[in-house]
């Protein structure tokens, strides 16, 4: 009887195996399709299957909410443990646990899995616009701060907020309370409030608006890195315009904090293998990513001291206390 019981189990650890290998990985996107979470998920789940590391497509969920806090808590609360559970992550989200905006949850009730690229920051106009370059945004707002509004696909405070607090900030601005910002959940609703005349300027990445700019719905009037992005050669940095910034996101992901070290590594080994593709190299190309690449444990240091340094900038600028 000792012999069939023993039996039994290994049938159904074998079952249970079977069956989770079955399972479909999937990444959550944690904002509306069209934004830059939802093209990590979508790009970089295509090329997973592409390359066979996960045996069927990867399935994206889209969960809009807090500007990544509802997919935040679903994955603490939730999903703890699930080991097919992969979601995207960005600078936007280590801003938004540096200043205790997602409800008292903290960095370290997950695992960050690591970055694949960098996204350069962008601010934007409409087609139609009066501003022809970055001076004559920021002089705009200098002279009427009320004139301008922002549109984001981060919340109030979050990392496309950041971005042109610290361009005024460069600019010799000193009252950011007086800065208008309105958070939609993703880029790709920010940017269409831009181009409707709701909001006079997008702050986003390059990667959510490409498409934008090849069309020519939006002027790009600076992008936020320390040289011109190759693809994008046309669009000046707001360094050689004469503001001292550069803000890169990187993308990425984390996972849930429950899963074991061999999960965690399997994932890393994975991404690992997804940014050294060919594949994903024309990826980056087509729309104008930067190489950043920091997969595993390296990873999660690096965000623990971005998530302080973060802390600290929100407090000067005057987004926390």
């Amino acid at each position: 009887m000792k012999f069939i019981h023993l039996k039994a189990l290994g049938a159904s650890a074998l079952i249970s195996l079977a069956a989770s290998q079955a399972m479909s990985t999937e990444c959550i996107a944690p904002a509306d399709p069209g934004g830059g979470w939802d093209f990590t998920c979508r790009q970089v789940g295509k090329i997973l299957y592409d390359l066979k590391l996960v045996p069927k497509p990867v399935q994206v969920t889209n969960m809009a909410g807090a500007g990544g806090g509802l997919a935040y808590a679903h994955v603490v609360n939730a999903r703890n443990t699930d080991e097919d559970l992969i979601v995207a992550a960005s600078s936007a989200t280590t801003a938004r646990l540096a200043q205790n905006a997602y409800g008292g949850a903290t960095a370290d009730q997950v695992r960050f899995l690591g970055a694949i690229a960098g996204d350069p920051g962008v601010i934007v106009v409409a087609n139609d616009s009066p501003y022809q370059t970055l001076s004559d945004l920021i002089d705009a707002i200098k002279a009427d701060p009320a004139s301008v509004t922002f549109a984001g696909g981060s919340a109030a405070g979050g990392f496309d907020h950041l971005k042109p607090l610290q361009l005024l900030k460069a600019a010799g601005f000193e009252d950011m309370r007086l800065i208008k910002y309105v958070g939609m959940n993703g880029g790709a609703e920010a940017i269409t409030q831009t181009i409707g005349g709701h909001t006079q300027a997008m702050t986003g990445d390059i990667s959510e608006i490409t498409g934008f700019i090849k069309s020519g719905d939006v002027r790009p009037l600076a992008v936020l890195t320390r040289e011109r992005v190759p693809g994008f050669e046309d669009i000046p940095t707001a360094k050689e315009q004469g503001f001292d910034v550069e803000v890169v996101n990187w993308r990425g992901f984390y996972v849930p904090k429950g899963i074991s070290d061999d999960a965690f590594t399997l994932w890393a080994g994975r991404l690992q293998e997804v940014a050294d593709s060919a594949e994903w190299q024309e990826v980056m190309v087509k729309n104008g990513l930067a190489p950043f690449t920091l997969v595993g444990d390296d990873f999660q240091d690096w965000v623990d001291g971005v998530v302080a340094e973060t802390t600290e900038l929100s407090k000067e600028i005057g987004v926390i206390q």
